[in-house]
């Protein structure tokens, strides 16, 4: 009888809905799971390398799914390139046929607009009622799109995050987002204001501006929707630019919003953290393409 009775349970499991009636049953005991869509390189402490140490540490499962492969970013003189875009679909096909659900499905760098429509027919299929969709549109840096990003990638991008919870642009993402003029400092608080505002019309509840300088201080503007303030973080300026550090910063967002950390302090806490991992990688004299040494200093990430 207990056996019959396993099997009728192994079978019905087979089915997303019985399953995902059993997930809501146990939701109070189940580990949260965060689907990363974004790159994987080998060297250099970037995208998914950076992405599954830290969410993991803040104790959510992270669940890849790779845009493309890379020896080593594209920061150093010559790298391994394999680009995974015809071989998404079946390896989301799969998650779909194990009727998999996740409580987030945060993306990074996408490589072609035909890459950005995958992700929204991933989050069409797996996001649920609750889950947090947190997208960090990397288009560019310093004024300037990347090479590699064309019109048509914009386009799509403005129609992405229309499907997002959070979004983590910087200045020149957003920017571009939102057809703003970029410069580089003297940004007042009621323009950040603005272009928040406008984006998250768009769709995103809850936007963090990045990369803003206010002289000595690199400051990170928060907008919530219907908020009673909105205000900025700040912290003091230290080194100079390193790969990784966004996607440290919206790995730390990613875990915090299924875990339900107040997006202030969230951005408070990822904005520490990655201040700490500067100074770190500067006292070990850690090559600027090698990213920033965080993993010496994990152990100091709250996990609240």
């Amino acid at each position: 009888m207990g056996e019959s009775c396993d099997s009728t349970v192994t079978n019905l499991l087979q089915f997303p809905a019985f399953r995902d009636t059993v997930e809501c049953k146990r939701s109070g005991i189940m580990q949260k799971k965060i689907a990363v869509i974004n790159d994987i390189s080998g060297f250099g402490r970037c995208s998914i390398s950076v992405s599954l140490p830290i969410i993991s540490y803040l104790g959510v499962q992270c669940c890849p799914v790779p845009t493309s492969i890379f020896s080593n970013h594209t920061g150093f003189p010559h790298f391994f390139f394999d680009d995974y875009t015809d071989r998404m679909p079946e390896y989301v096909d799969h998650w779909k046929r194990l009727g998999l659900a996740f409580d987030g499905i945060a993306t990074g760098f996408l490589g072609s607009a035909r890459q950005i429509q995958i992700v929204k027919e991933f989050i069409r299929e797996f996001g649920r009622k609750k889950t947090q969709i947190i997208i960090d549109p990397v288009m560019g840096d310093n004024g300037k799109l990347y090479s590699t990003y064309s019109e048509e990638m914009c386009r799509e991008m403005k129609k992405l995050i229309a499907h997002a919870d959070i979004i983590t642009p910087n200045l020149t993402e957003c920017c571009k987002l939102t057809d703003t003029a970029y410069k580089d400092a003297g940004w007042k608080k009621k323009e950040l204001y603005r272009m928040a505002e406008e984006l998250s019309a768009q769709g995103p509840e809850k936007v963090v501006i990045t990369g803003i300088k206010q002289g000595e201080f690199i400051a990170n503007y928060i907008y919530e929707r219907n908020a009673s303030e909105q205000r900025w973080i700040r912290t003091h300026k230290v080194g100079t630019e390193r790969s990784g550090t966004g996607d440290v910063f919206a790995s730390i967002i990613a875990a915090d919003a299924v875990n339900g950390v107040a997006f202030d302090r969230s951005v408070k806490k990822a904005s520490g953290f990655v201040k700490k991992c500067i100074l770190k990688s500067i006292e070990l004299e850690i090559p600027k393409t090698d990213g920033v040494c965080f993993e010496e200093i994990l152990y100091q990430l709250k996990r609240d």
